[in-house]
C-alpha cells in the first residue's frame, strides 16, 4: 500500500531522479568565527614577543643576500665589498662608513660561514672591480665552515617566484611583525623547549636571535644581547659549547683543512689582484673565554700570519692596534651596537691605508 508520506518530506521524485534538498549551512559564520579566532592568536603572539624586547626588522635571508650580490651585476662593481662572517657583519656599520668615505659599501658577509667560497666567488666575477674587506674568524676561515652557503646557491639559482615571495615579505610583512622571525617560529620555539631526551645523549642549544638587519643588511648587535643579563649569559653559554679542544686523530685533518682554506684564498686573491682589485684582511675583536680559546686551539703563527704572508695583501689585526682594542665584547665575540660605530670609525682609516699601500705597489 502506498506510503501516505508526501514527497515533499523526502525528496522529490521526478521520473527516475531523485534530488535531496540539503540543509542551509551558515558558512559565513564559521568561516568569520575561524578568521576572529586566528586574529587573536596572531595578536597575542605579536604581542608577547614586543614583551620580550622584540620589535619588527628585516630578514637577513638567502634572498636579501642574494639581493644585495646582485648589485654587482647591476654595475656597482667598483664599490667596497665586505665578505666574512658574523663579526663583520655586527662589527662594521655601513652608515658610518658612509659618512666618512661618501659611499656605502656592499655587505656581504654571512654569521656562522667561512668568506672563503665567497671570496672565490668574486675572484670569478669580472663585473667585480672594486675593493674588498674580508673578515677573518679564526674558528670558520680556517676550518671551512659554511652555514650559510646557500646563499651563494640561492643568488644563482633564485627562480622568480622565490623574488616575488621575497619582494612581498619584505614589503607587507618584515617592517611590520615582531615575531616573523626564524627565531619565533611557532615549530623553533617549540623544538628548544626542554623535551625529555635519551641518556647520555648530549643536548646542544642552537645559536638565539643577537642581532637586528636592515633592509640593505646593515646589521647590529641586538641590544638584549647587552642589556639582559639573563640573555647575556645564554648566549655566552651557546658560544662556550664549542669550547672543546680536538682529539689527537681530528688534529692532523684539521691542520690540513686549515692549509687547504689558506691555499684557495691565495689562488682567489690572486685572481683578484691581477685585475686590479685591492684586498684587505680583517681580523675583528673577540674577548674573555672566547679568545683565549681561538688562541689555544687555533695559534695567530700558524693561521692568520700564514694567510698574510701568503696571500701578500694587508691584514688589520685588532691585536696590533690600539685603536681596535678595549671594546666591550658583550657575548665574546661582537660589539655592542654603540661599539660597532666607534670601531668602524678607528678601522675605516686604517683599511684606508692597506689598500692604498696596494695602489701604490700596482
Amino acid at each position: 500500500m502506498p506510503s501516505s508520506t508526501s514527497s515533499s518530506e523526502h525528496g522529490k521524485l521526478d521520473g527516475d531522479s531523485y534530488e535531496r534538498p540539503l540543509p542551509v549551512l551558515n558558512g559565513g559564520v564559521a568561516l568569520a568565527v575561524a578568521l576572529l579566532l586566528s586574529a587573536i592568536a596572531l595578536l597575542a603572539w605579536e604581542l608577547y614577543w614586543r614583551d620580550f624586547g622584540v620589535l619588527p626588522g628585516y630578514r637577513n635571508s638567502d634572498a636579501r643576500w642574494a639581493e644585495q650580490r646582485r648589485r654587482i651585476d647591476r654595475g656597482e662593481g667598483k664599490r667596497t665589498v665586505i665578505v666574512g662572517s658574523s663579526r663583520l657583519l655586527f662589527d662594521l656599520q655601513l652608515p658610518v662608513w658612509e659618512r666618512l668615505a661618501g659611499e656605502r659599501p656592499i655587505q656581504l658577509a654571512l654569521e656562522g660561514t667561512s668568506p672563503v667560497a665567497f671570496l672565490e666567488d668574486l675572484a670569478d666575477d669580472p663585473d667585480f672591480t672594486g675593493r674588498l674587506l674580508v673578515g677573518v674568524t679564526p674558528g670558520l676561515f680556517f676550518s671551512g665552515f659554511a652555514l650559510r652557503i646557500d646563499a651563494l646557491k640561492h643568488y644563482r639559482k633564485e627562480t622568480p617566484a622565490q623574488r616575488s615571495g621575497h619582494r612581498l615579505s619584505t614589503w607587507l610583512l618584515e617592517p611590520w611583525l615582531a615575531f616573523y622571525d626564524e627565531d619565533f617560529a611557532l615549530v623553533t620555539v617549540l623544538k628548544r623547549q626542554a623535551w625529555p631526551t635519551r641518556p647520555g645523549v648530549p643536548v646542544r642549544e642552537a645559536v638565539r636571535k643577537i642581532s637586528v638587519s636592515a633592509a640593505d643588511r646593515n646589521t647590529r648587535m641586538w641590544d638584549k644581547v647587552e642589556n639582559d643579563p639573563e640573555y647575556q649569559a645564554m648566549a655566552q653559554r651557546i658560544w662556550a659549547q664549542n669550547f672543546k679542544p680536538l682529539p689527537p686523530e681530528a688534529l692532523a685533518k684539521a691542520a690540513q683543512t686549515r692549509d687547504e682554506q689558506i691555499d684557495k684564498a691565495v689562488a682567489a686573491v690572486n685572481k683578484l689582484r691581477a685585475r686590479g682589485v685591492e684586498v684587505v684582511f680583517v681580523r675583528a675583536p673577540s674577548a674573555d673565554r672566547l679568545l683565549e680559546f681561538e688562541r689555544a686551539s687555533l695559534p695567530r703563527e700558524s693561521t692568520w700570519d700564514a694567510l698574510i704572508a701568503k696571500t701578500g695583501v694587508p691584514g688589520i689585526h685588532f691585536e696590533d692596534y690600539p685603536e681596535l682594542q678595549g671594546y666591550h665584547v658583550p657575548e665574546w665575540s661582537h660589539l655592542s651596537a654603540s661599539e660597532a660605530d666607534r670601531f668602524t670609525a678607528a678601522l675605516y682609516p686604517l683599511t684606508e691605508r692597506a689598500f692604498a699601500s696596494q695602489a701604490e705597489g700596482d
